[in-house]
């Protein structure tokens, strides 16, 4: 079992077929390290107060309700029983609405991961919807409300089940069209498109999620280790920004290559060296040689 406890029990229904299944969380952030907010003078926790915006006073739990602002400070209030009411009944029941290709839903959309296993009976039609997406490489859409909104999930085959994610509303995902309108129209091609190339193909390997450690974690956990003990972490110098000439040379540098146009200049600085270099021996020879005669004479 993936955890103590499921989030969600209830039933997934395609066609006329119908199964009991619990959702369990997929993916949790409780074993972060959490940090407290303290008194830097006394060491003492602090508390979270609701505070009037207009008198300053604080505002008890009970006295709090919820608001929705129509215009600039003029507010309709909503009653807990209100805003419950208002909630779509569940029935607890996914239905599938649709089944379509796995790789037709952009993840931008996916919000959260749950795990949906079998419970209790049905376990034939279970694995039945699981197989069957498998051999025709599809994903299931259904709709149910969960944690008290109507949500749409996409369901997947996952192992020996399956895993539903959560998708976010096509309101809530932003157009990339703001994100790249500053993109310049340059087309890459010729050597740099080949080097990349070779770039890419020289870094390909599989992902293990294993091998992605938390390094903000680490350090952390380092830090109050060394806290605890007295001792003080050696400081970390900034990394510096290269400065490449060009984004050719960068990508001739990437691929452990030197460009042809640098060698040939530094042979000629070579070359030119050792010409002058030969250059003041023979005058220095012929300056001696000259005063010896004059000597001679």
């Amino acid at each position: 079992m993936v955890a103590s406890r499921a989030n969600w029990k209830g039933y997934i229904k395609f066609g006329e077929l119908a199964f009991p299944v619990a959702l369990y969380t997929a993916a949790s952030s409780s074993e972060r390290i959490a940090f407290n907010t303290l008194n830097r003078k006394t060491g003492n926790r602090v508390r979270r107060e609701f505070i009037d915006s207009e008198t300053g006073d604080p505002v008890e739990r009970e006295a709090q309700v919820k608001g929705f602002e129509i215009e600039d400070g003029r507010f309709v209030v909503l009653e807990p029983e209100e805003v419950a009411a208002a909630v779509p009944d569940s029935d607890k029941t996914l239905k599938v609405e649709a089944f379509i290709p796995c790789d037709e839903v952009d993840d931008v959309y996916f919000d959260k991961p749950y795990y949906l296993a079998p419970d209790k009976m049905g376990g034939d039609a279970y694995k039945l919807l699981r197989d069957g997406m498998k051999k025709a490489k599809v994903a299931a859409i259904a709709r149910t409300v969960l944690f008290r909104r109507l949500r749409t999930v996409l369901i997947r085959p996952h192992g020996k089940g399956l895993i539903g994610s959560t998708m976010n509303y096509d309101y809530e995902v932003r157009s990339s069209e703001k994100a790249f309108e500053e993109m310049p129209d340059l087309k890459i091609e010729g050597e740099m498109l080949e080097l990349a190339k070779h770039i890419i193909n020289t870094k390909k390997g599989q992902f293990d999620p294993k091998n992605f450690d938390d390094r903000y974690e680490e350090a952390v956990a380092e830090l109050v280790k060394a806290k605890m003990e007295g001792r003080s972490l050696p400081k970390k110098k900034a990394p510096q920004a290269s400065k490449p000439s060009d984004l050719l040379q960068a990508l001739r540098e990437s691929a452990g290559m030197s460009a042809p146009a640098k060698t040939k200049r530094t042979a000629a600085n070579a070359n030119a060296g050792k010409a002058r270099q030969k250059a003041r021996a023979s005058a220095s020879k012929s300056r001696s040689t000259g005063a010896h005669q004059r000597r001679a004479s």
